[in-house]
């Protein structure tokens, strides 16, 4: 059954995000909202997915409170949470005596939320003869309480939900295929945080505007680039965990004002981790902000090289190399002839930069000591230790004195295992 997501206005779709709670604006989130409000005055089964976390029992109760049995009872059950043993009670009910401790007879969900809706979450991880029992009541209305056999009627409207792909499920042999389609008379999918744009930003401030208020504090504000890491990260938890996120930086952060920088920290490998190029589910296309991280990333190793050469230009000093009637910077013209001459920049600590082409003039007359270690590693570990020592451990002064920032000269002291 097919669906058309311009069916309700801009209107009805803002109406029912303020009644629900649902903050964005994403076409992918309008078209899911659009088709559980088409579909929730129906009787219809109705197959949620969706990543985990991003909000698919909202939208069950959206359904519910928008079909004809809103004043009847609403129920979710998450059938990853029940024991295989008891499943069947659960859902069905069960006689006295039908297994050892059923000292009583119980009423199922099905029994006891006749007339109204029941949610049933994660139906992948529903065991196969409690699919059978499942199949019969939405293809019948009728089912069987554990050791009775005695058949009840029910009216039940069922809303399911998976995070995972049930049609591999089928191949496997893990779920019915029977099932699967008699659920899926209406898929709804719900997209997950990745690709809802500027969304993401709106629900940070939503969640700290929430928790400000609640604990009477001020809501902490994000930069420009803090705001693009935030929609450039992937978000695997979606709005679980940017709820999460929102919380943490809202009761660890000292200053109001969040940098990226000090948002770093508070998303998980972001420090290790190259930026990942997302294609987007609907449109197959690479996520622009994404290519904003890249560039950054190549600016920043842009600072690094240059910050190299600075090291290289100092080294020909220490080295005393012939100058003729020109320093080294001189001998070699621009700044980016150096390049020329460098035949490869690697890690320090897996392989020491090298010059492999990069042989000065000398003057045929000057002596060459071929044993002379020709290692930039070594010569930057050599002029950092003397730095320091010159300026008695002060780093500031140290970096001020080579030429280089203050951040570069730690990470070199920590490559170079250099003691204070």
């Amino acid at each position: 059954m097919a669906f058309e997501p311009a069916t309700f206005g801009q209107k009805e779709l803002n109406s029912v995000k303020q009644r629900f709670g649902i903050i964005g604006n994403a076409p992918s989130l309008n078209y899911a909202l659009s088709v559980a409000m088409r579909v929730a005055p129906t009787d219809l089964s109705v197959l949620i997915t969706g990543e985990s976390g991003v909000g698919k029992e909202v939208f069950s109760k959206i359904i519910h409170n928008l079909s004809p049995r809103k004043h009847n009872s609403f129920i979710a059950v998450n059938c990853g949470a029940i024991p295989e043993g008891t499943i069947d009670s659960e859902l069905f009910g069960h006689e006295k005596g039908a297994f050892t401790g059923a000292t009583d007879m119980r009423k199922g969900y099905f029994e006891t939320v006749s007339g109204g809706t029941i949610f049933l979450d994660e139906i992948g991880e529903m065991p196969v003869s409690t699919q059978a029992r499942l199949l019969r009541v939405l293809e019948t209305g009728e089912f069987i309480k554990v050791g009775s056999s005695k058949v009840q009627k029910t009216d039940v409207r069922v809303v399911a939900a998976t995070n995972v792909d049930l049609l591999e499920n089928v191949q496997q042999g893990k779920f019915r295929e029977d099932l699967y389609y008699r659920l899926n008379t209406v898929p709804l999918f719900v997209p997950p945080l990745r690709e809802r744009g500027e969304d993401i930003h709106l629900l940070f401030r939503k969640f700290t505007t929430d928790f400000a208020d609640r604990y009477r504090t001020q809501p902490v504000r994000l930069s420009p680039e803090a705001v693009q890491l935030l929609n450039d990260y992937d978000w695997p938890g979606n709005v679980r965990e940017l709820k999460n996120v929102a919380e943490q930086i809202s009761v660890l952060a000292v200053d109001r004002a969040i940098g990226a920088e000090e948002l770093m920290p508070f998303l998980p490998n972001q420090q290790s981790r190259l930026p990942a190029i997302y294609k987007s589910q609907a449109q197959g296309t690479p996520d622009m902000s994404e290519r904003e991280i890249m560039y950054k990333l190549l600016f920043d190793m842009r600072k690094d090289l240059n910050d190299l050469k600075s090291f290289v230009l100092r080294m020909a000093d220490v080295t005393n190399m012939p100058t003729e009637s020109n320093d080294f910077r001189d001998d070699f013209g621009k700044e980016e002839q150096l390049d020329n001459h460098l035949d490869l920049i690697q890690d320090p600590e897996k392989n020491p930069i090298v010059i492999s082409q990069a042989t000065p003039r000398y003057s045929e007359s000057a002596p060459v000591d071929e044993e002379e270690s020709l290692s930039i590693a070594d010569k930057e570990r050599e002029l950092i230790i003397k730095a320091l020592k010159k300026h008695k451990g002060k780093r500031k002064d140290a970096a001020l004195d080579l030429g280089i920032s203050e951040r570069t000269l730690y990470r070199k002291i920590k490559e170079y295992h250099i003691d204070e």
